[in-house]
């Protein structure tokens, strides 16, 4: 009875054997031509990586003048048009710089990826055209003393004074044409006129309901549209 398992187990060890030296003899008579290959594939991926290398330090003056022009917004096909190559290409090398500078991704449907990196320069700039903080006049401190037998002033009457007279219509178009000198305003003057900060006109210029956002905000009712081109903003003529 216990020379049949003994059997069985002999067998199976037969037939785990047979591949088992067929895969050895394999590898003792190719091992040359698998380590070749290995040795051909890092090799290659080593050269593509050494090329790539290359072609970023010929891009990366490319990609710092469009940082500047656009004030640290890019998109994938800005930098294809601006170098002449894919866009696959451009989203790769945009993806490397995100990730080694810490940009922020925004998508959007109108513009798709868009890629914002921040420079001291640009951020110094929404700093500066902010608007300040408005600071409370201080009262003058008189340095002589009044006696303390001298008799309490008179209170006089004060006159009654008028509330000015509120701007008409022709004075506000005046001063909206003293203001449109060029034609345009830029973001510091828009954001004055807006009564917000620049900053909040810095990162709402670029949406599609800036033209509606801008008239809810203007004094005069007036919508506002941002040329990528020139870096201002015009009013909205309206049909009618």
């Amino acid at each position: 009875m216990s020379e049949k398992p003994i059997e069985d187990n002999g067998k199976a060890f037969l037939v785990l054997l047979l591949p088992i030296s067929f895969l050895i003899i394999f590898l003792v008579t190719t091992w040359r031509f698998l380590l070749a290959l290995i040795v051909l594939v890092i090799g290659f991926k080593l050269w593509q990586e050494y090329q790539w290398q290359q072609w970023t330090h010929r891009v990366n003056p490319i990609f710092h003048q469009l940082v500047r022009e656009n004030q640290g917004r890019l998109t994938p096909m800005d930098l294809a048009m601006r170098g002449n190559f894919p866009g696959t290409t451009a989203k790769r090398y945009l993806d490397s710089k995100a990730s080694e500078f810490g940009a922020s991704i925004v998508n959007s449907e109108d513009a798709g990826q868009s890629y914002y990196f921040i420079t001291a320069s640009i951020l110094g700039n929404i700093l500066d055209s902010s608007e300040p903080v408005k600071e409370l006049p201080t009262q003058a401190v008189t340095k002589t003393a009044r006696s303390l037998l001298a008799p309490p002033p008179t209170p006089q009457e004060e006159p009654e004074t008028e509330s000015p007279p509120q701007p008409t219509h022709k004075s506000a178009q005046r001063s909206l044409e003293k203001q449109l000198i060029f034609g345009s305003l830029i973001q510091s003057e828009l954001a004055k006129r807006l009564n917000v900060y620049s900053s909040t006109v810095y990162k709402r210029r670029n949406d599609p309901e800036f033209s509606e956002w801008s008239r809810s905000k203007d004094p005069d009712g007036i919508a506002w549209s941002y040329s990528e081109k020139t870096k201002e903003f015009f009013p909205v003529e309206e049909e009618g």
